[in-house]
């Protein structure tokens, strides 16, 4: 009995050494690393782990290397220690895992983490991995929820929104512009360019203008490329915090994704966002998110969103009114429907034509015309 109070009473003295060293109380969070499959070889996960280790994770790497500062579970090829990473995910024997590579379903992506080399400031993209829906709008619009969970695991109360200024932008600014009057609690990121807005340009992305930058994971995917080894040539990548999380509805395995060109420092700063992520019960933090999103109506604003099918019989030809000078524009008008937006207008005898701005597509008609024609696009559902 006196000798298991006394390692009772050891044990507890070594926590608060360690949570004084760290500046982490607490149980320590239990994530593992996959050895096996990085381009920079297993000493590469080794290294990564111990870095990890010194800033208070619980590590486990899963491969053949030991060390002192983590655990090791032995397996002998790629194949079972996926295997052995799934069954101890399920478990619980573990808490997450930081890994090369990991088939997510449909409705599950990654939200990446970078530090923004104009002014050194952290920001999620969301997302980097996997398909949040096989729809483009509805995948972004779910993007945006899924930054928005992850931001806030990470100790960030009220996460400033931006939308990258890619292909359906506009419809996702739409879209989530409707949560947010229905009551969902977003906050939207100023671009830090003069015209402002929550649409960001590449500066935004240079220098941090936003907490969760929401595009598409094509893209998000090689953003994080690009800033995660601007530095390096592109064969090692030396910044950042990895691909990040899969998150998704009723999604509840941890994984995080790294390339398997990421270098020590980012798997240890991947190990780290996960112990963070644990943590800050991002469980927990994701049903409330998406609770309060179907509360203020998401379904019904994808479905508003959804591909419209097109005809299958020819459409009456539109004729072109009289040519007249264009000097107003209206912006926020997807690109591929750009031609559909100006035969809208030429039904309604109003002379438009497509053209392309600093800030993307515009559709250009006689001031004259403007007020009528915006309200004809609004109608049409090609700007919100």
């Amino acid at each position: 009995m006196a000798n298991q109070i006394e390692k009772m009473i050891a044990q507890t003295f070594m926590d608060i050494a360690d949570g004084l060293e760290t500046g982490s109380f607490g149980p320590k969070a239990k994530i593992a690393v996959t050895g096996l499959g990085s381009e920079h070889g297993e000493a590469n996960s080794v290294e990564a782990a111990n870095l990890a280790a010194d800033r208070g994770v619980d590590v486990t790497l899963i491969g053949t290397a030991e060390g002192e500062k983590f655990t090791t579970c032995k397996v002998s090829d790629e194949d079972e220690m996926y295997k052995e990473m799934e069954k101890m995910l399920d478990n619980g024997t573990i808490d997450g895992c930081v890994t090369m590579h990991y088939p997510f379903p449909i409705g599950v992506s990654t939200v990446g983490r970078v530090i923004t080399p104009g002014r050194g400031r952290q920001m999620f993209i969301a997302t980097t991995t996997g398909t949040s829906s096989a729809e483009r709008i509805e995948a972004m619009i779910k993007n945006a929820i899924y930054g928005i969970i992850t931001a806030k695991a990470c100790g960030i109360k009220e996460p400033k929104v931006g939308i990258l200024n890619v292909d359906g932008a506009r419809q996702c600014e739409g879209a989530l512009k409707e949560l947010q009057a229905n009551g969902y609690d977003i906050h939207f990121a100023e671009s830090s360019r003069a015209d402002g807005g929550c649409v960001m340009r590449g500066n935004d992305l240079l220098v941090g203008s936003c907490d969760v930058m929401v595009t598409d994971s094509l893209t998000g995917n090689i953003l994080m490329k690009m800033m995660s080894s601007y530095c390096t040539g592109g064969s090692y990548e030396a910044l950042g915090y990895g691909y990040g999380p899969g998150i998704g509805e009723g999604y509840d395995r941890l994984v995080l994704i790294v390339s398997r060109a990421s270098g020590a420092p980012v798997l240890a700063n991947a190990m780290e966002y996960a112990a963070q992520l644990v943590k800050g019960n991002y469980k927990a933090v994701a049903a409330k998110e998406f609770e309060a999103a179907h509360k203020a109506g998401l379904d019904a604003v994808i479905a508003a969103r959804k591909p419209k099918a097109k005809a299958a019989e020819a459409e009456e030809k539109v004729e072109c009114p009289p040519k007249e000078i264009v000097t107003a524009s209206i912006a926020g008008i997807e690109v591929m429907d750009l031609e559909d937006a100006v035969q809208v207008l030429w039904k309604n005898k109003i002379y438009a034509e497509s053209g392309m701005g600093c800030t993307g597509p515009l559709v250009m008609m006689s001031e004259a015309n403007k007020a009528k024609a915006e309200e004809l696009l609004k109608a049409a559902g090609y700007v919100s």
